[in-house]
């Protein structure tokens, strides 16, 4: 809701934009000259105005309300505030200083000094720099810019036409299919389309600017230039996200290659290969995957983060920078060299790498394991659902990476550009795992959840090594595990904390998971663990590859399903399916993914070509 909500500026812009939906400067019939004093405004015909008013949307099912106040005063100027019945912002912004206030939370936030240009929250151009050219929202700014031409009256004409609004002269409204626009009173304008209700009153006299801060709230001082760039990039990539083109929904699957890398396509779906040293892997990951990453970082710091700071009125990125201070001394050198050299390869400082590598200890998921008698052919099938945010776009970033680490096991990695830890994998000795989160968020003097999944693939080729590792390990949070190993036909699950932890075999009994099942390991919670073990119960003996994946299937995965892996470790195969921009993984195709193969792939490449001659 909240990633909506900071598109709301957007939302309104786009509103006031179309001839459906611009006011008047005085009562009027005459749609065009209703429309031309707005249009002036949105055209960049006057360097300031005011605009007042609520917006009500449907979000999460229900139309909700938010009110809506923006005064610019000059270029580089404004004020602005929303209001809805959960939060509220404030932001204000002068020549030299932008102050956020949270009126809920009783915080603020001031940056003083400079600000990039590509970055700045001024006025002049802001529309421009919020919507991003991979958005399908050209016409926005084609709009924006046919309004500044000078000629705004036939640019009108044009758009009432092709609006083919007609007046209704009972009402005074204007109509065109379920649409409905009125101009009540000089400068107010009334839209009602769907579910979607605007009022506004507008003005071009505003006053003298107050001074940005306001008094009463417990500040917070920030880089200025993090402050803007938070909301100028949160609510670019949040137009990718909500209005994405053809870029992102259908990309072009061309190859690409690296020194120490590869990208291939597999049925659609991204798979880039790694090997060598951390720094030569961190490189290729971020030459092979530079747009990729970059939406990754930004869905997750910028348009993640502005939501995460409205709702819990902290800043997001130092609650982050305080994790991985807790978090760094429990983290192999060979992950920090890598995270650095890809954020090298990226064009970042490597904190904001170090700080985005961390983010997973947020994930909440489902998972089971069945084997021998639960199998139609004895063999062992790991599935693991991750369930978590497909509203922050992070599959634009989804990657399925075939790592061949020098000096450690190869392994496969379902995952994420600019992410190098481990959610869901399975290594070349076929031992494979997946994750669950549970509560405990801040918990965080131990290691990485991530950071663990990852050891385990380049360390471990055993169950009880695995089982080792998290036992001497410093844990963080409360997390849930499936690990499994297809040499044995054996699987445990996982409950654990930083101060306890818990194995379950397959078969037994637990009190949080019911009743055990033969040959079974089956994590989930409420509903979904019910149903997830009402269908391994009546599919028990017929498992397969096609069954395994029907047992993720809606509802054991959620709305937010983010990506499906089914792992059958013997064979060393792996099925991935990852969401697309309007469905959960589970309702999108699975596809086929050879690690052993594509590892022979590696080899071949790793080779130097004289040397392969030889």
């Amino acid at each position: 809701m909240l990633l909506r909500t900071c598109f709301l500026l957007w939302l309104l812009t786009a509103a006031l934009l179309v001839p459906s939906s611009v006011g008047a400067a005085e009562p009027t019939k005459d749609l065009v000259g209703g429309i031309k004093p707005l249009a002036m405004i949105l055209g960049g015909q006057h360097r300031q105005f005011g605009l007042t008013g609520s917006v009500q949307l449907p979000i999460d099912g229900r139309g909700q309300k938010v009110a809506v106040n923006l005064v610019r005063y000059s270029d580089s100027s404004f004020d602005l505030s929303l209001d809805h019945e959960e939060y509220a912002i404030i932001l204000r912004r002068r020549d030299d200083v932008t102050f956020l206030a949270l009126p809920r939370h009783g915080t603020g936030f001031v940056g003083r000094g400079a600000v990039p240009a590509e970055d700045q929250l001024a006025p002049a151009g802001l529309m421009q720099r919020l919507i991003s050219p991979a958005a399908d929202l050209s016409f926005l700014n084609l709009g924006l810019a046919l309004l500044g031409n000078d000629n705004i009256e036939e640019t009108l004409k044009s758009f009432a036409g092709i609006a083919k609004l007609e007046l209704t002269s009972a009402t005074g409204k204007w109509v065109t299919g379920n649409t409905e626009l009125t101009f009540p009173q000089a400068g107010t304008v009334e839209l009602k389309s769907g579910d979607v209700q605007v009022q506004l009153v507008t003005t071009t006299t505003v006053g003298t600017a107050e001074a940005a801060e306001l008094p009463g709230y417990r500040v917070t001082e920030l880089d200025r230039g993090e402050l803007e760039r938070t909301f100028v990039r949160g609510i670019r990539r949040a137009t990718e996200i909500l209005k994405p083109g053809q870029s992102l929904t259908e990309p072009a699957e061309s190859a690409r290659t690296a020194e120490h890398g590869t990208l291939q396509w597999i049925d659609g779906q991204r798979v880039v290969t790694l090997w060598g040293t951390p720094e030569q892997m961190g490189t290729a990951h971020g030459r092979l995957l530079p747009e990729e990453s970059r939406r990754c970082i930004e869905s997750v710091l910028y348009s993640f983060g502005t939501a995460n700071v409205i709702r819990t009125g902290r800043w997001f990125r130092q609650d982050l920078q305080d994790a991985y201070a807790r978090l760094s001394p429990h983290i192999p050198e060979r992950h920090k060299q890598e995270t650095e050299a890809l954020a090298v390869a990226l064009g970042y400082e490597a904190e904001t790498l170090q700080v985005l590598n961390v983010f997973p200890e947020l994930f909440h998921c489902s998972g089971f394991a069945v084997f021998g008698s639960a199998t139609k052919d004895g063999k062992l099938y790991h599935g693991r659902v991750l369930d978590y945010m497909t509203t922050i776009g992070l599959q634009d970033a989804a990657t399925t990476f075939i790592v061949r680490p020098a000096g450690h096991f190869a392994f496969a990695n379902v995952g994420y550009a600019a992410f190098i830890g481990s959610v869901s994998g399975m290594n070349a000795e076929k031992i494979s795992l997946g994750e669950m989160g549970g509560r405990g968020e801040g918990l965080w003097d131990g290691a990485p959840m991530a950071t663990l999944m990852r050891r385990a693939l380049e360390e471990c080729d055993t169950l009880a090594e695995v089982q080792d590792l998290w036992r001497n390990s410093p844990r963080t949070c409360e997390y849930y595990y499936v690990f499994a190993d297809g040499e044995t036909n054996q699987a445990v699950g996982v409950a654990a904390t930083p101060e306890s932890i818990e194995f379950i075999e397959a078969g037994e009994g637990h009190e949080r998971l019911g009743a055990g099942i033969r040959d079974a390991v089956v994590l989930s919670a409420g509903s979904r663990l019910e149903e997830l073990r009402r269908r391994v119960t009546e599919k028990h003996g017929q498992i397969d590859t096609e069954l395994g994946q029907w047992l993720m299937s809606r509802p054991v995965a959620m709305q937010s399903n983010l990506h499906n892996v089914l792992f059958v470790p013997q064979d060393g195969l792996l099925y991935v399916a990852n969401a697309s921009h309007s469905r959960p993984a589970a309702e999108m195709p699975y596809v086929r993914i050879d690690l052993q193969e594509l590892l022979k792939q590696a080899e071949i490449k790793a080779v130097p070509a004289q040397a392969a001659a030889r």
